[in-house]
């Protein structure tokens, strides 16, 4: 299996992306370990799993917990061979009258809890290690009142590549920026059945809306020796919904 005897870490990877990034590597042959607030999730997947899943319950906007969970990852592994900051939160912005402390928190959890993790691993990590950060195309487009999550996401795609450079020739440093992501089946719905309009559909020009597989598949990219070329790149997986400049009036679409 391709990460067989690998050491994987995954913030918040009991639910949606996390989750699915967290068992594609553990399908691989991995071990994981998963940093999450959801104790319920992380318990299953742990039971799940057994002893190649090692499940931390906290909040990574607290710098202690950050150091206990690099603790208890490197006691039990010894070392990090892939490091995913996925974890993040949104607590609106201007419009919901966002405040000072709320912004902050986004960013503990968006931007300065990906930077200590690895500064925390820096000097475990093995020999061809890869950390993947987990953007989003928030950081270039934006619906209105979302100033806290776009400007964590905004963050962490520049931390990337400072990151990269850093860490060059020891670790590669990429991003991964994911559209619209359905991650329904891997929440807590036990048989969820996703609904779409024709109209979600369509306006992705790759004709659906994304998976949370389409990112782990892309994480598990970066993070093999196929990737050993690619290093500071931020990877937009968004059906090309970006790429599609629509006006008023195209294919039947209005402000209304």
């Amino acid at each position: 299996m391709k990460f067989e005897n690998k050491i994987c870490v995954v913030t918040g990877g009991a639910n949606g992306i996390g989750r699915c990034v967290a068992e594609a590597f553990l399908d691989e042959g991995a071990s994981v370990a998963v940093f999450d607030t959801d104790g319920v999730s992380g318990e299953k997947l742990a039971f799940k799993y057994g002893e190649r899943l090692l499940f931390f319950k906290g909040s990574i906007a607290e710098k202690p917990a950050l150091e206990r969970f690099a603790r208890s990852v490197l006691e039990r592994f010894g070392q990090v061979d892939c490091l995913v900051n996925n974890a993040c939160i949104s607590k609106k912005g201007l419009l919901s009258g966002c405040s000072y402390e709320d912004f902050v928190e986004t960013l503990r959890i968006g931007v300065a809890a990906p930077y200590y993790l690895t500064l925390l691993f820096k000097d475990r990590f093995s020999k061809g290690a890869s950390v993947v950060n987990i953007s989003s195309t928030r950081q270039m487009m934006s619906q209105p009142d979302t100033e806290s999550y776009s400007a964590a996401k905004g963050g962490i795609g520049a931390l990337t590549h400072a990151l990269c450079v850093s860490l060059s020739g020891k670790v590669r440093v990429n991003a991964v920026s994911p559209g619209w992501i359905d991650t329904g089946a891997y929440q807590h719905e036990d048989e969820y059945a996703p609904v779409y309009s024709a109209a979600d559909e369509a306006q992705h020009p790759a004709g659906r809306v994304g998976r949370p597989s389409d990112i782990a598949a892309m994480v598990l990219y970066l993070c093999g020796e196929e990737a050993g070329f690619i290093d500071g790149q931020n990877i937009v997986v968004d059906g090309g919904m970006t790429r599609r400049m629509i006006y008023h009036g195209d294919d039947g679409w209005t402000l209304k």
